[in-house]
């Protein structure tokens, strides 16, 4: 009889939509992830997954798990009629919107970035919050309209796209009079133009591209006053100061040599920081524990991952700011997108291998960097570069090599918009 029972989810979207299913009270979050999918009309969320809302904090649902592990007894008991609510979140985060390719995705990571923004802490980032609502009105209303009317400026809340304090700090007349000026100046710009550049310029806040988790710094604590925020390039370490986020320590994924966990007990190793080799928090519980160190993990692979894929959509925006008609941008753009396009369909399949081949313990994780560039790009950047030839082998570790290899390819960027810049 329990196989026959049913239990309705309700999944909330970004966007403050809803999207309604029925599923067996046996059902795992796939059958849940497959409604959403087909209801949306799109083959991949990419870098969205469902979440659940546990002790005030979100927490990325394991597909294959069953549902009633995350609502536990309430799902067995309740009335199939009482909705469950699960939330669409970023659980990976991306350096420009060009690396999603639905436009529906698209959409829905830009909703998310702009509720967050309401609620950033980037006290020291205050002109990046204008030019942030300044894009979202450009995407969501289209072109500045002009008016006689003194009061033409009042055609937005302040509170629909600046944090509290922001507002408090300048008053709404300020803010009103200054996002409308650069409204204006935004004219003419396509709506899905600003989606691209409000994602690449929120990547600029402090605390928008990362998920932060509540942690105690000992385990008799009561309150969780540090967090660890997951982020593209790695892991960042903040401490709540009078209700402020201040980053303690910023950890790139080649920093962290290994994370473990031990019931709530949660380790971070890293011979980058030598003053402090080892840190030592306390999750909620080992079900967080567990739960975030998966979300370091897949987020540690999906970086090296997107690595290449990266490097070309950073190419491909240094070309359109460059306008694609001076010399040092010279390129096919209509081949380098479908090259990157190509990248991107390819990144599943990478992520099915790996798989085959075994996943780090769930108890520890070795932050070894196997996804490197290619070894044989270093003498020849260094040959354009500095106009020498390195003879025989190069005798490098994988760390150096992508150290070495991103530094040079930034020093073609830089001299491209130099030469550019001449021109």
């Amino acid at each position: 009889m329990a196989a026959k029972k049913t239990r309705h989810v309700c999944v909330l979207l970004p966007d403050k939509q809803h999207l309604d299913c029925t599923v067996g009270v046996k059902a795992r979050g796939r059958e849940v992830w497959t409604s959403i999918l087909r209801q949306l009309g799109v083959g991949d969320l990419q870098v969205f997954a469902l979440a659940v809302l546990r002790d005030n904090e979100y927490i990325f649902v394991d597909l294959d798990e069953r549902l009633t592990k995350y609502f536990c007894k309430r799902w067995t008991r309740e009335s199939p009629m009482v909705p469950y609510i699960l939330f669409l979140r970023i659980k990976f985060y991306v350096e420009s919107g060009l690396l999603l390719m639905s436009s529906r995705v698209q959409q829905l990571y830009y909703a998310e970035l702009r509720q967050k923004l309401l609620l950033s802490q980037s006290h020291h980032e205050e002109a990046l919050f204008f030019l942030l609502a300044a894009l979202a009105l450009q995407a969501e209303v289209g072109d500045h309209r002009e008016t006689n009317d003194e009061d033409f400026h009042h055609y937005f809340l302040p509170e629909d796209y600046f944090p509290s304090w922001l507002i408090k700090r300048r008053g709404r007349d300020y803010v009103l009079q200054n996002v409308g000026l650069l409204h204006a100046e935004l004219r003419g710009e396509a709506s899905s133009r600003a989606v691209l550049r409000f994602i690449r310029e929120a990547n600029r806040l402090q605390d928008a591209a990362l998920t932060l988790y509540r942690m105690r710094q000992n385990k008799k604590s009561r309150k969780s006053s540090i967090f660890l925020g997951v982020a593209m390039t790695g892991v960042h370490i903040y401490q709540e100061i009078n209700g402020i986020h201040q980053i303690l320590l910023d950890f790139s994924w080649n920093d962290i040599d290994s994370l473990t966990f031990q019931g709530s007990k949660f380790e971070i190793v890293s011979s980058a920081s030598l003053c402090i080799p080892k840190l030592v928090y306390h999750s909620p519980s080992a079900f967080h524990s567990k739960h975030i160190l998966m979300h370091i993990r897949d987020s540690h692979r999906l970086h090296f991952s997107t690595r290449e894929a990266a490097i070309y959509v950073q190419h491909l925006e240094d070309m359109e700011a460059g306008c694609c008609y001076r010399e040092s941008y010279i390129c096919d753009t209509t081949a380098l997108k479908q090259r990157l396009q190509n990248i991107l369909s390819s990144m599943s399949d990478c992520s099915a291998a790996e798989e085959d081949e075994g996943t780090p313990s769930e108890a520890k994780l070795w932050m070894d960097e196997e996804f490197v560039d290619d070894p044989a790009d270093v003498p020849w950047l260094a040959e354009v570069l500095f106009g020498v030839s390195v003879d025989g082998p190069l005798v490098l570790t994988s760390s150096c090599w992508a150290a070495v290899t991103a530094e040079m390819k930034q020093v073609l960027w830089r001299r491209a918009g130099e030469a550019a810049s001449v021109d």
